[in-house]
């Protein structure tokens, strides 16, 4: 009779998680499914906001406002809050790429963006926008469905305390000036965000070497 109920409670636990499971091939299911769900959990705490950071993801480097992360599949993730459209609510005004591999305008529980993907050299660069952050990674087709699952993760955790950034990009503290932020802009080309990080990392590097010979040399 155990036996009997041990076999029953494991097909339940199989069946359960089967139907909750993700399936990274439908990245329509998945972002839909991740994004529809309101979550307030977090793990990752910083001066005016706040999110959720999936298990094998982990910050290699921050700066300001600037996050690389790598995830368990070695992938870099580049990810940009901009605290000065979410102060001044710049409206997203993406528009779906008929040319791209995916193109999606984003809204869910009243916070908007988009999510683009483009093939490039036989890898897929993803442009991922939502609620004022903006991810991107570049990687084989094999990863493509979990890196979106990773970053619809991350994104639709993010919390603002908007009077901790009031204080930080206010009007009263600094002079910012609304102008045309071309950030959630989608761009393929080579000039993309994702290249310029990978040229700044490379000046950083040659610049360490520098100063290790100045070091060395002194």
């Amino acid at each position: 009779m155990k036996k009997i109920i041990l076999i029953l409670f494991l097909l339940l636990a199989v069946t359960g998680c089967s139907m909750k499971a993700l399936n990274e091939e439908n990245i329509d299911s998945n972002i839909k499914r991740l994004l529809s769900k309101k979550v307030k959990l977090y793990n990752v705490y910083y001066e005016g906001y706040k999110y959720y950071l999936p298990k094998g993801v982990t910050i290699l480097e921050k700066e300001d406002y600037n996050a690389i992360m790598l995830d368990e599949n070695q992938n870099k993730y580049y990810l940009y809050v901009d605290v000065i459209s979410y102060y001044h609510k710049i409206k997203n005004d993406y528009k779906e790429n008929k040319d791209s591999y995916y193109s999606k305008y984003l809204d869910y529980n009243k916070k908007n963006g988009y999510i683009q993907v483009d093939k490039v050299d036989g890898k897929y660069f993803i442009q991922y926008v939502y609620h004022y952050v903006k991810m991107e990674a570049y990687v084989s087709l094999a990863d493509l469905g979990s890196t979106i699952t990773n970053m619809s993760s991350i994104l639709r955790s993010f919390s603002f305390h908007s009077k901790v950034l009031e204080s930080l990009v206010g009007e009263n503290k600094l002079d910012y000036k609304e102008e045309d932020y071309t950030l959630f802009k989608a761009d393929s080309s080579k000039e993309a965000f994702l290249d310029v990080v990978e040229r700044e990392e490379t000046d950083r590097y040659k610049k360490d070497l520098e100063d290790e010979k100045i070091d060395l040399d002194e």
